[in-house]
């Protein structure tokens, strides 16, 4: 009997019972397609692991995950998705020389053996919003930011663009990254004369950032990060209406329009399939690309990927590694949207 090749799944969104999921299924569809064209030549298996990480959780929950897949001699580890526990879990990779494939947004975390496919950015958001303001006519920025490492870095950012581009940032303020009540902060920065507000975070405060300034009836320019992917769910959609975020997905995309007709999928699936899909090809790719299939054999895959179009990202965006290129995207990745009525319609400069 063959041994299959074995996959590790690394959850760090949840403490549950490891199990099939959302993650697996683009996995699948994505390695089935390369065994049904001969190129991987048997079985694959994927084997869970969670831990329950920041901010909610603990970053040992996560690396203790993540050791308890190297200890069932995974040859790839796919995960973590949140960026701050990525760049917990970075180490561990170079300990035990797996590689490592995280879909998480913090470019730090990566390395010899960590990979990255950007599912956002905290360097590179805050630089498109800044560009969109000033386009926009903004001059004079309010800041509200998650007190964490993904917070501080987005504002760093936004700080040092805005620097060159003449936007003024009139005032900030931090939130917890958990907090439901943001009055207080929202107050102080409108305070300060501000025409346009922008919320950098991992999304869970964002609806007291909203609701505060609803409250407040400010009509000025709104805009968050990634965070507002949440709004995917029907409940944040409503609370962040109005809001300009960065997404992950455009309309423009032939790769992945292509995909939503191949699988008959909604427009509200964009975002789930775009970035499924593009790490499915990943993984499948580096499989069929490595020389052995050993860990080293696939760390060498993955630096093999080249050239495919992103299903994320506008049209033209690339996938693919190097030798010393850790970052999956290349191009204009990075989407504007806005939440209107519930709908997630595509920002035009």
């Amino acid at each position: 009997m063959v041994a299959p090749l074995s996959v590790g799944i690394l959850n760090d969104l949840s403490h549950q019972t490891p199990g099939p999921s959302d993650t697996e299924h683009w996995l699948r569809l994505a390695v089935d397609e390369l065994r049904s064209s001969g190129r991987i030549d048997r079985e694959v298996q994927f084997v869970y692991s969670s831990g329950l990480g920041l901010p909610a959780g603990t970053a040992a929950a996560v690396e203790r995950a993540y050791v308890a897949l190297v200890e069932q001699d995974v040859l790839l580890i796919v995960g973590p998705a949140i960026g701050d526990n990525a760049l917990a879990v970075t180490a561990l990779t170079e300990r035990y020389r797996v590689p490592t494939l995280n879909w998480a947004g913090a470019e730090r975390a990566r390395g010899e053996y960590m990979f990255q496919l950007q599912v956002g950015s905290h360097e590179d958001e805050s630089i498109v919003l800044a560009r969109y303001l000033v386009l926009r006519g903004c001059r004079r920025v309010g800041v509200i930011y998650d007190r964490s490492p993904i917070g501080r870095r987005h504002l760093m950012f936004l700080q040092a663009e805005a620097e060159l581009l003449g936007l003024r940032i009139a005032a900030t303020s931090s939130v917890p990254p958990l907090t439901e009540e943001a009055g207080a902060e929202i107050e102080a920065v409108l305070e300060s004369g501000a025409d346009a507000l922008v919320y950098l975070g991992l999304g869970v405060s964002a609806p007291a950032v909203a609701r505060a300034v609803a409250i407040r009836d400010w009509r000025g320019t709104r805009a968050m990060n990634t965070a507002g992917i949440r709004g995917y769910a029907p409940e944040f959609a409503r609370t962040i209406d109005g809001w300009l975020y960065v997404d992950m997905h455009s309309d423009d995309n032939l790769t992945l329009a292509a995909l939503r007709g191949r699988l008959g999928l909604a427009p509200s699936r964009s975002l789930a399939a775009a970035k499924g899909y593009d790490l499915g090809r990943l993984v499948a790719e580096c499989l069929a690309r490595a020389p052995e299939r050993t860990r080293e054999g696939v760390r060498e895959g993955l630096e093999l990927v080249k050239w495919l179009p992103a299903a994320q990202g506008h049209e033209g965006t690339l996938l693919g590694f190097g030798k010393w290129d850790r970052g999956a995207l290349h191009g204009s990745y990075l989407v504007l949207r806005q939440w209107l009525d519930g709908q997630t319609i595509e920002a035009q400069p």
